[in-house]
């Protein structure tokens, strides 16, 4: 079971890890193909004894507040995506020379079952603007007349695209790091990694392991592997990777495009990737306004979109159509309101500094309302990069005391107002503290560079809560 395509899996011993949105689909679509499953989950909770008795309802077994033990006669582990490499359930597994996947491998392996041609995957993985960039590409392939749909990490089970009773053209898929560490076997028909910036060390144990897992979505890659210009990190693990033969490498940078690459000139999109004779000739796609909002990290993620659309075929008009079709989620640097001149910005969705600094280039003057978990992180690269944009700072959140370190460091001219609490009230008043702060013409931003578990529930209810503070201005 360890390689190849497994055809039967009647009277297969599988072990589950995990309840939730990845162990529950899996668990089922195992036993519906005949295998004796056993759900192992750590937790015993309300949730998990309801979750419980619904697959014990159909004949699968579960064991709940034990997910280190293997269990007697597993030949392969599916795990949930967040369960780390170093539990115990694993090393066991290894040591008994027992395959382990994760829900995509699962995926992966089922496809082309029933001997159905399966739908390509185009995969977007990165720190950061992944969900936004798997988005715009399945805007762009449905602009196309192309059956697809956003998979994988973004929340849709990839377990239920591949199997569903009405095939796809073409899937457009978000993976994260942790399901690609799961993930052996995947080879797509293309993929990006957007940018690399330190996240889940504790979950990777290095940098040098988190990319790693990040460049797995290039191994096999059969047409493009699409990487950042900005970002040599990307490059070199396109560089690393074992693809197919005549598989290229094309780029995307906020620049003039060189040939292999997509581009900006003068408010175009231009591609010099995917057109004939690319040393001489490039291909208009979309305007700069056709990408909402028009932020430079936007417009790369656009570009990386387009790229992997472009890889597939699709013409220049559906990126175009597909570009102006697509409406961002909400809580990723999304206009709130105009109060006295002043732009209020929701990111909450920016929960670590390569995000937060993403979404501070795109303003020049701002009042920044930043703070809560830091999760490890440093920030002294974030401010010292956005010190000349920062009018002033007002910090919540528990970690808030590493950022107004780095702020005294590097950016000791910004006034800072730090308010010494951490419950969902102190939103309201961060946002009046900005508004005191801020002139005509700024930004309110905020993008806390933190998570959100401190004070809120999560990012949404972050953004959620200053939405509701800035329409309380007015009042």
């Amino acid at each position: 079971m360890g390689s190849g395509q497994v055809t039967d899996w009647q009277g297969k011993h599988v072990t589950v890890a995990g309840l939730g949105v990845s162990g529950i689909p899996a668990a089922k679509v195992l036993h519906g193909l005949g295998a004796r499953v056993t759900v192992v989950n750590d937790g015993d909770d309300a949730r998990a004894r309801e979750q419980a008795a619904e697959l014990e309802a159909l004949g699968v077994t579960v064991r709940l507040g034990d997910g280190a033990t293997l269990p007697e006669g597993t030949e392969l582990v599916v795990t949930a995506p967040g369960w780390k490499p170093d539990k115990p359930l694993f090393t066991a597994a290894h040591e008994a020379g027992v395959p382990v996947w994760g829900d995509v491998e699962l995926a992966w392996r089922l496809r082309e079952l029933d001997g159905r041609e399966p739908a390509p995957w185009l995969c977007v993985t990165g720190t950061n603007g992944k969900t936004t960039t798997t988005q715009m590409l399945a805007s762009i392939l449905e602009a196309a007349g192309l059956r697809t749909a956003a998979v994988g990490n973004i929340g849709v089970s990839l377990l239920d695209a591949v199997l569903g009773e009405e095939p796809y053209d073409v899937l457009a898929v978000e993976l994260s790091s942790y399901q690609l560490h799961w993930a052996p076997s995947l080879r797509a028909h293309s993929a990006t990694v957007l940018n690399l910036a330190p996240d889940h060390l504790d979950w990777h144990g290095s940098m040098e392991a988190y990319a790693k897992d990040k460049g797995r979505v290039y191994e096999g890659n059969r047409v493009a592997c699409v990487y950042n210009v900005a970002d040599k990190a990307t490059e070199d693990l396109v560089r690393e990777a074992d693809v197919e033969e005549g598989c290229r490498a094309v780029g995307f940078t906020l620049g003039a495009p060189a040939p292999s690459q997509l581009g900006v000139v003068d408010g175009i999109l231009v591609d010099r990737a995917f057109v004939e004779n690319r040393q001489k000739n490039a291909q208009e796609l979309a305007e700069v306004s056709d990408v909402r909002p028009p932020a430079p990290h936007n417009i790369a993620n656009a570009l990386a979109a387009a790229a992997l659309a472009r890889a597939y075929g699709v013409p220049p008009k559906a990126v175009r159509d597909g570009l102006r079709a697509f409406t961002p989620d909400a809580h990723r640097i999304a206009h709130v309101a105009d109060v006295d001149g002043v732009a209020y910005v929701d990111d909450s969705k920016a929960t670590n500094t390569h995000a937060a600094q993403a979404s501070l280039a795109a303003y020049d003057s701002i009042v920044w309302i930043a703070g809560g978990l830091a999760k490890g992180a440093t920030f002294d690269e974030l401010v010292a990069a956005s010190a000349k944009r920062l009018r002033a700072v007002v910090l919540i959140g528990a970690d808030r005391a590493l950022i107004h370190e780095a702020l005294t460091r590097h950016a000791p001219q910004v006034p800072v107002v730090d308010l010494d609490r951490t419950d969902t009230g102190a939103m309201l008043a961060a946002v009046r503290e900005a508004r005191r702060l801020a002139v005509e013409g700024d930004t309110v931003l905020l993008a806390p560079a933190c998570a959100s578990m401190d004070m809120f529930v999560n990012y949404n209810q972050r953004g959620d809560a200053f939405a509701q503070a800035v329409s309380e201005l007015g009042a």
